[in-house]
């Protein structure tokens, strides 16, 4: 009997210590109560708590969580009444204090962002919270992170989820917006033919100065042509002057050589009166010597007109 006994003994007490073992998994703390008081917090590995006189009050994640509020309204420094919902990201840090620190953690981060957001928004006009989010996330993650340090949370980032202002305040934003992008479309298009008259513009001043430049080429090719020719005609006047002293030169060189007679000369200076008579000339003065040969040349005519 004594030994049956001491089994049961033994087997309740295995069952006790078996069932008081606890493995804490990663990313997870418990917070140890001994007798209603916080004794300890266990971190990741096996524990093993006094039966009946320690407690499991409560188990803590410490990865970071994400918690999505419901819309929050809030009035802007010009009197417009918006819908912004946040999201924060905090984690846990300190499982005693998260524990003790406030009896709803998440509750109270919610009424702490919402009172921190109308606190900002009150102070900002309507356009400059539309452009100013990441002024406002920054702000509202600050206060929250002091604030909520003496409950053990770290708030790493607040974000606006949404900002829905009212129905006729969009409305009057999506005229805007239209209207500045119908003012864009005509501001690009007068750039447009702007450039475009300035290219045309340039084109017809090419133009102009290639149809100058052409002109300009042509005159100097004509002039220099013209002088060319004159050149050349001045080249073969001379040259015709020349040739015609030349044969002057050999002809009185030839009656030179050929001893000519005083007769034959003076007919020469005959032929060369008559050549000079040829001409334009009002007056002719006759020589002497001509006017003799003349004389000559009637009796000759006359001598042998009677024969």
């Amino acid at each position: 009997m004594l030994y049956v006994v001491l089994g049961l003994i033994i087997v309740v007490l295995l069952i006790l210590v078996f069932a008081n073992i606890r493995i804490v998994p990663q990313s997870k703390a418990f917070v140890i109560e001994r007798l209603g008081a916080y004794q300890t917090t266990w971190d990741t590995g096996l524990h093993v708590k006094i039966p009946f006189i320690e407690r499991v009050a409560k188990v803590v994640s410490l990865k970071e969580q994400v918690v999505d509020f419901p819309p929050q309204p809030v009035i802007t420094k010009d009197n417009v009444t918006m819908q912004i919902d946040t999201v924060v990201f905090f984690q846990i840090t300190d499982p005693k204090l998260y524990c003790y620190g406030v009896e709803n953690p998440l509750s109270a981060i919610e009424n702490l962002s919402a009172t921190t957001l109308r606190n900002i928004i009150g102070e900002l006009e309507l356009d400059s919270t539309l452009t100013s989010r990441d002024t406002i996330n920054a702000k509202i993650r600050v206060i929250l992170d002091e604030a909520t340090d003496p409950w053990g949370i770290k708030v790493n980032r607040v974000e606006l989820k949404n900002i829905i202002p009212p129905r006729e305040i969009q409305d009057a934003m999506e005229k805007q917006m239209k209207a500045e992008r119908q003012r864009r479309e005509a501001i690009l298009r007068a750039e447009g033919e702007k450039q475009s008259r300035i290219l045309v513009a340039e084109g017809h001043k090419e133009s102009k100065i290639l149809e100058a430049e052409a002109e300009k080429q042509s005159a100097i090719l004509a002039a220099e042509a013209v002088k060319e020719a004159k050149i050349r005609e001045s080249e073969g006047e001379a040259q015709a002057i020349a040739a015609v002293q030349q044969a002057t030169a050999d002809a009185i060189k030839m009656l030179n050589e050929a001893d000519a007679s005083e007769a034959v000369l003076k007919l020469k200076a005959l032929e060369a009166f008559a050549k000079a008579a040829d001409g334009q000339a009002t007056k002719i003065i006759i020589p002497s010597e001509i006017q003799s040969i003349a004389g000559l040349a009637e009796g000759i005519i006359e001598t042998t007109k009677n024969k």
